[in-house]
């Protein structure tokens, strides 16, 4: 796994954008930067625990068209195991490409 994907996950879920820093949100922006694409599909998998409660200044834009990069995208069990309204449009975004999630 790339080292920015493991400092991403020790960070954790995504802040609010209410209830977060400058330098947290440089941070999250840095290490997602610094990721290598196409991610692997154990990356996706992790990455997708990441989405928070809105958009943190799209950053979590940003995530999604990463995790969309796996080769093996869409990966069922993050969506079928996975809430809220990122999932969701990632679900949606699936579907739309044609496949069965």
């Amino acid at each position: 796994m790339q080292s920015a994907v493991v400092k991403l996950m020790q960070l954790g879920q995504f802040p609010s954008a209410d209830h977060t820093t400058v330098a947290q949100v440089a941070a999250i922006d840095t290490l997602l930067r610094a990721i290598q694409k196409p991610i692997t599909d154990e990356e996706a998998a992790a990455l997708c625990s990441l989405f928070g409660p809105d958009d943190l200044y799209e950053l979590a834009w940003y995530l999604l068209h990463l995790i969309e990069t796996a080769p093996g995208w869409p990966i069922n069990a993050c969506l079928e195991n996975g809430d809220g309204e990122w999932i969701e449009l990632l679900r949606t975004r699936a579907r739309n490409g044609g496949f069965d999630v």
